[in-house]
This record gives C-alpha cells, sequence and structure tokens, in this order.
C-alpha cells in the first residue's frame, strides 16, 4: 500500500492526518468502521502534536461551511462615536499628556489651573450639550463645572516650581551616589507634572518603582533648580537659632555662656549675686566665669574675657541664650571676630554643656554662708574664689562618657586644620541663615507698627538690641499692642512690677490682650451663629402659622 508521502499530494500530511483523526471521531459516534490514531500517524508520517493542534482548528470550522439558504446578510456599519465619548476621548487625552492635572479620589478631586482652562474652551466647543451631559462625560460635579464656567478668573490651586536654584540647598554625595541612574527619570517625570508634590512623591514610587522619600527627593528637584520649597508661615520670630542635635567640633571652636543665681549669707544677711559661666562645647570644660550683680552685657563681657585668659585662644562662636542684654552692641565689641550665636528658645538642651555645670554646682556646692561681717564686695570676691576652686577641680575628674578623660585633657586636644576650616564654614553657615531669618520676619512685620514699637520702646528705656521682642509683638493686631504698652506703662509708674526681662514681660501682656480680644471675637461669632440657626429653624413654622392665620 502506498502512503501519502509516495504520491506528493497537494495537501500536506499533517492536514491529511488532521482531517482522518476527525472523521474517526464522527465514524464513532455513527458506529462505522475508521482506522485508528496509530495507522494514520504510520501511514502519513505526520507528527502528533502538529495534527491533533490543526485538528482542533478544523474542529472549529466545520460548523460554518454550511450557509443558511438566501442572501447573505448585510455587515452592520461601525458604530459612530457620541458626542460624549468624543468628550471622554479629549479629557483623557488631555490627561494622559498632563500627568497629575488630575488627582485626589472619588470623593474629592483637585485639578489645575491648566486643566479648567481646558474643559472651560471644551465646553464652548460643545455648547449644544447640556452641563449635566457634558459633565457626565468628563466625570465633573455639576456645581464644580458651573463654578469654572460662571467665574473662569477663580483657577485651581496651581503647581508650586521655581526657576531660581536655592544656593543654601545641597545635596549630600551619600544621598546623590545611589540616585545617579534615575535622577534623570525623577526630573523628566517632574518636568511633564502638572499636579502637587506629594502626589508627585507617590507618583515616583508607585509608578516609576524609584523607593526614595518626599524629602530626599524635593532635595534633588530644589538642588537642581526644578523646584522650590514653600517655607510654612507662622513661625515663631523668636525661632531663629539652629535646630537639630547640637554639633560639636574641635576644643575652642564654640563656647556657650549665660548665668544664674547665686545667694551669699553674711552675717545673718543675704546677698544675691550672678554667677555667669562660659563653657567649651568639645570638652565641656568650664573656662570662664564672672560674678556681677545682675546678669547683663559686662557678665557676658568678664566671663569671656576669664575664659580667653585660661585658654589663651579665641573661640570661632560664643552660643548665648535671647535673654536681651546678652546681644548688645558692648557684648559684639568685646567679641570682636568671634561670631554671636543664640540659642533656640524654649530648648534648654542647646546650652546642655553650661546647664549641666549649673547642675553640678547645686550637687556639689554647699550654701556659702560666712560668719564674720565683711562689705558686699568682699562677699562677691569670696563667692568668686569658691566657685573657681569648684570648677577647675571638676575640670581635672575623669569622665565616663568620655573614656576616662577629663575635661581638661580634652581640650587639650589640637583640631587639624580640615577641623577647623570645617568648623568654621558650618558655625558660619549656621550664623547666615540666622541672619536671613531675622531679616525675613523684619520684612514681613507691618510698618506701623515697628514704628509705633519703636517709639515705644525708646521712651521706656527697654532693652531689644537686635529687635527680636519687637518683631514678635509686630504679629499681634495693633490695637493689643496699643493696650499692652499702656498697661505696662502704667505698672511702671505704680512701681508694681520689677521684672528681670521688661521687654519680654511686655510681651506676655500683649499676647494675653490679644488672646482675650479673640476670645471675645469667637464668643460673638457663636452667638451670632446660634441666633441665625435659630432663625432658620424657625423660619418654616412661621410659614405654617402665616397660611393657618390666611
Amino acid at each position: 500500500m502506498s502512503t501519502v508521502s509516495d504520491t506528493e499530494p497537494a495537501v500536506a500530511p499533517v492536514v491529511v492526518a488532521a482531517l482522518l483523526l476527525e472523521a474517526s471521531r464522527f465514524a464513532h459516534q455513527l458506529e462505522l468502521p475508521g482506522p485508528t490514531g496509530a495507522q494514520i500517524f504510520e501511514t502519513t508520517g505526520a507528527t502528533r502534536s502538529r495534527a491533533y493542534e490543526l485538528r482542533s482548528r478544523l474542529a472549529q470550522l466545520l460548523p460554518g461551511l454550511l450557509r443558511p439558504v438566501g442572501r447573505p446578510a448585510a455587515e452592520a456599519p461601525p458604530p459612530t462615536a457620541s458626542p460624549t465619548e468624543a468628550l471622554s476621548r479629549a479629557a483623557l487625552d488631555f490627561v494622559c499628556s498632563h500627568p497629575g492635572c488630575v488627582h485626589g479620589g472619588p470623593r474629592r478631586r483637585r485639578y489645575t489651573d491648566k486643566y479648567r482652562r481646558f474643559v472651560v474652551e471644551l465646553q464652548r466647543q460643545h455648547a449644544d450639550l447640556g452641563l449635566e451631559q457634558f459633565g457626565a462625560a468628563l466625570l465633573l460635579p455639576p456645581g464644580t463645572l458651573s463654578d469654572w464656567l460662571t467665574a473662569p478668573q477663580a483657577a485651581a490651586v496651581s503647581t508650586s516650581a521655581a526657576d531660581d536654584s536655592d544656593p543654601s540647598v545641597s545635596v549630600s554625595d551619600a544621598e546623590l551616589s545611589p540616585l545617579l541612574p534615575q535622577l534623570e527619570s525623577i526630573l523628566l517625570a517632574w518636568r511633564g507634572w502638572r499636579g502637587t508634590f506629594l502626589d508627585f512623591c507617590s507618583h515616583v514610587r508607585d509608578h516609576l518603582h524609584i523607593s526614595v522619600g518626599p524629602t530626599l527627593i524635593g532635595n534633588l528637584l530644589e538642588a537642581c533648580g526644578a523646584r522650590r520649597r514653600r517655607r510654612r508661615a507662622g513661625r515663631s520670630p523668636d525661632e531663629v537659632a539652629s535646630r537639630g542635635s547640637f554639633q560639636t567640633f574641635h576644643p575652642d571652636a564654640q563656647w556657650v555662656g549665660d548665668g544664674t543665681a547665686i545667694s551669699v549669707t553674711f552675717a545673718e544677711q543675704r546677698f544675691d549675686f550672678n554667677f555667669e559661666l562660659v563653657v567649651d562645647c568639645y570638652s565641656a570644660g568650664f573656662i570662664g566665669m564672672a560674678i556681677t550683680d545682675t546678669e547683663d552685657s559686662d557678665a557676658v563681657v568678664n566671663a569671656f574675657a576669664d575664659a580667653e585668659q585660661t585658654t589663651e585662644a579665641d573661640p570661632i562662636a560664643l552660643l548665648l541664650d535671647n535673654r536681651g542684654s546678652n546681644h548688645t552692641e558692648q557684648v559684639d565689641q568685646a567679641l570682636g571676630d568671634t561670631l554671636r550665636m543664640r540659642s533656640t528658645l524654649g530648648r534648654p538642651q542647646s546650652k546642655a554643656h553650661v546647664e549641666g555645670g549649673f547642675g553640678l554646682l547645686v550637687q556639689d556646692l554647699p550654701p556659702i554662708v560666712l560668719p564674720s561681717g565683711s562689705e558686699r564686695e568682699q562677699a562677691r570676691h569670696l563667692a568668686g574664689l569658691v566657685l573657681q576652686a569648684f570648677l577647675r577641680g571638676r575640670n581635672h575628674r575623669p569622665r565616663r562618657d568620655r573614656g576616662g578623660r577629663s575635661r581638661a585633657q580634652l581640650h587639650q586636644d589640637q583640631p587639624t586644620p580640615e577641623q577647623s576650616a570645617q568648623a568654621r564654614a558650618a558655625l558660619e553657615e549656621r550664623y547666615r541663615k540666622q541672619q536671613l531669618a531675622h531679616q525675613t520676619l523684619a520684612a514681613r512685620q507691618s510698618p506701623e507698627r515697628r514704628r509705633y514699637l519703636d517709639d515705644a520702646f525708646h521712651r521706656l528705656g527697654l532693652c531689644d538690641p537686635e529687635c527680636n521682642v519687637r518683631l514678635a509683638i509686630a504679629r499681634y493686631p495693633l490695637s493689643a499692642i496699643v493696650d499692652g504698652v499702656a498697661t505696662f506703662e502704667s505698672k511702671l509708674r505704680a512701681e508694681r512690677i520689677q521684672p528681670d526681662e521688661p521687654a519680654r514681660y511686655l510681651l506676655g501682656i500683649v499676647r494675653r490682650l490679644a488672646e482675650e480680644d479673640d476670645g471675645f471675637e469667637l464668643a460673638e461669632a457663636l452667638i451670632d451663629a446660634r441666633l441665625l440657626a435659630h432663625d432658620s429653624l424657625l423660619a418654616p413654622l412661621r410659614a405654617a402659622r402665616d397660611a393657618i392665620l390666611s
């Protein structure tokens, strides 16, 4: 018997095998004799997998071979796009070309100004459609669409971007090195982004699959000049000192000074003095001190001079608290080239070195009580000797947290030129930021309030050399400022107050009066709101009564 391959038919052997396999299925259903699968494959020489694949395709074609009697049915024309479908496609194309122009959830969405203008222009082109049909095609609430069409100038919130970079912003090499392959992707995505910054951070994380946080993305964009951060408003004007953890450099790079009250009892008479202390930040050594009647500029100058004599060095910076007497021209002249810096208000840990010294003073120094009589100067001199002996003894006591080395040993460490340059650069940069913050706060204040406060401080003789207290007071309404100055002046005339910091005492009065005014305004607003709600609730009842009476 000849095979199919011997006769070289026009139909391929694998097709013949598929046809015979399908025919054998029908022969088995009709109980007719037919070849087996082994006989088919042996005779045709076709492969099993290909033959069964073609058999499946042949089985799908068989039902359509027989057509019904009559003319073939005409093919239905392709559906034409409805006007709403064209609108939806146009909106989808705009959103794809401007990622982030529409963002938010189904309950509350936000739109950029550019998308709003696109919708307004699109509605003008399809003015024949109703607003409800037009809004449904673009998934816009009717109220939002109506507001856009009646007040086009009321644009949505625009994105925040800047062309100029801030020279104070820098990104470290450690942050940039793992991002170099992905930095270009982030910058290209930001150029076409029209949404908010936080949504862009989510887009980078979820869609670009770049695992970085918002802080690092903001640093990268700001360093490249693609975006400038919006500074938060409402920061306290007194908050001009450094933030974060305290940074130390090397001996005599930065000193910290502060004062505290001490008492000396002599012949059953008590004398109160101010103990001004200067501490080296690196070694925590007590290097300078002064005993004065009050905590004033003379105390800072004398303690600083004693520290210079002890160490025979000039520091790069001296950190002082925000007391007005610490920041006068007298102090600046005594410091010379040393940077005078402010500690963070309300954060004693920014002066931890000197505050710790005062804590040790309270623990280790017994009360100074002299049995014999003397003059005030002799009592002050004796207090200075006692304190000097105590502090110098503490300087040579080993410290567990510094590897058993004493403050005196730590202070003898010599910095390298690189360490000195790094410390000077960091402190000068921090000092520059403080000055810029002070200038920014001054520019935000009302000139009328500043002039009034300048006259009041000059008339009352209040100490505020750098205008920090005046900047804080100028935040409040003019009525509260005027009432506060009058209240403060009346208390001074009546000799009812003797504050250590008169300027800050005035700030407290103004703050309290402003809070009282806010409370009165809140109470009036609550009363008006309750009356309005009462009237709105009674309106239907009045209408029903009038209908009954009529």
